[in-house]
C-alpha cells in the first residue's frame, strides 16, 4: 500500500514538472467605448481546455475603463496598445505542458442580467508564451438600459395618471458604464431611444425618448383604459449597430 502510495506521488511529481506557466491577459471591451472594469463590476472571465471542458483559469476583469483620448479619439495604427497597467483586464495564470486549444468565455458586465452578453474566442496557448500587453480582447456589444419608471408589476391608479400621460424614465450607458449625452462622446443625438407600449398583448404606443440629463432618457405615454401593460425601451445607433432593451410590465387599475 505504501509503495502504491509513493508510485501515485511520484507520479504526480514527474506530471507536474513538465507543466509551464503560462500567461493570458484578457480584456472585455464594450463596442464603440472602453474596456469594461471595476466601475461596473467588471466582466467574469474563464479560460477552458477545449478538448475536455476543464477550467485552466476563472475570475474578473479589474481595473480603469482606459484612456479616453487614446481609445476613443487617435487613430490606430497596426501593433498600437491601447491599454496600460492600470487598465481593466483579467490576468489568467495556467499550467500547461503542451500546446492547448483554450476556449476564453466573457459575461459582461457580469452584474447587469438584463444587459449581459456572453462572448467568446478560441486560441493556443503555448507552454511559457505569455500573451500581455492588451492580450487577447473580446468585444461586447450593446447597450446597458434600465426602465426606472414604471417599476415592475407596479400597480397604477388610472386616475393618478397625469392628463399628459404615464411618466417613462430609463437609464442608459454603455456597456462599460461610459456615459451618454447629448454632444458628448457617446452622443445621443446619434442614437434611436423608443419606448414601445403593449396593452393584453397589443401594441398601443411608441413614443421616443428625450436626454435631457446624462444618462437618463424620458418620455410620457397616453393611457387612457385599464389594464395589463408592458413597456420596452430600445436604444439603437445605426452608425455602429449597436443595440440594448428593457422590458417591465405593470398594471393599471381602475
Amino acid at each position: 500500500m505504501k509503495n502504491t502510495i509513493l508510485y501515485l506521488a511520484l507520479l504526480f511529481v514527474s506530471l507536474n514538472a513538465f507543466a509551464t506557466e503560462t500567461k493570458l491577459m484578457v480584456r472585455a471591451k464594450a463596442k464603440d467605448a472602453k474596456f469594461v472594469g471595476s466601475s461596473i463590476g467588471g466582466a467574469h472571465v474563464i479560460v477552458r481546455n477545449t478538448l475536455n471542458g476543464e477550467i485552466l483559469a476563472e475570475g474578473h476583469t479589474t481595473g480603469s475603463t482606459g484612456n479616453t483620448n487614446l481609445i476613443m479619439k487617435s487613430a490606430h495604427e497596426r501593433y498600437t496598445q491601447l491599454s496600460d497597467d492600470k487598465t481593466a483586464g483579467f490576468l489568467a495564470v495556467v499550467d500547461i505542458e503542451e500546446p492547448t486549444l483554450v476556449r476564453v468565455e466573457v459575461l459582461s458586465p457580469v452584474h447587469k442580467k438584463n444587459a449581459r452578453i456572453q462572448a467568446s474566442t478560441e486560441l493556443w496557448l503555448i507552454p511559457g508564451k505569455d500573451i500581455l500587453g492588451d492580450g487577447i480582447v473580446i468585444e461586447i456589444p450593446g447597450f446597458v438600459v434600465d426602465i426606472l419608471a414604471p417599476n415592475t408589476h407596479q400597480y397604477i391608479a388610472l386616475e393618478s395618471i397625469p392628463q399628459s400621460g404615464l411618466p417613462i424614465k430609463a437609464h442608459i450607458v454603455m456597456m462599460c458604464g461610459c456615459p451618454i449625452e447629448a454632444g458628448g462622446i457617446w452622443d445621443s443625438n446619434l442614437m434611436e431611444v423608443k419606448a414601445m407600449v403593449k396593452k393584453e398583448g397589443q401594441t398601443v404606443a411608441e413614443v421616443p425618448l428625450k436626454n435631457p440629463t446624462q444618462n437618463t432618457f424620458q418620455g410620457v405615454v397616453p393611457v387612457s383604459e385599464a389594464g395589463y401593460y408592458q413597456i420596452t425601451v430600445y436604444a439603437f445607433n445605426p452608425q455602429t449597430g449597436n443595440t440594448g432593451v428593457d422590458m417591465v410590465n405593470y398594471v393599471v387599475t381602475e
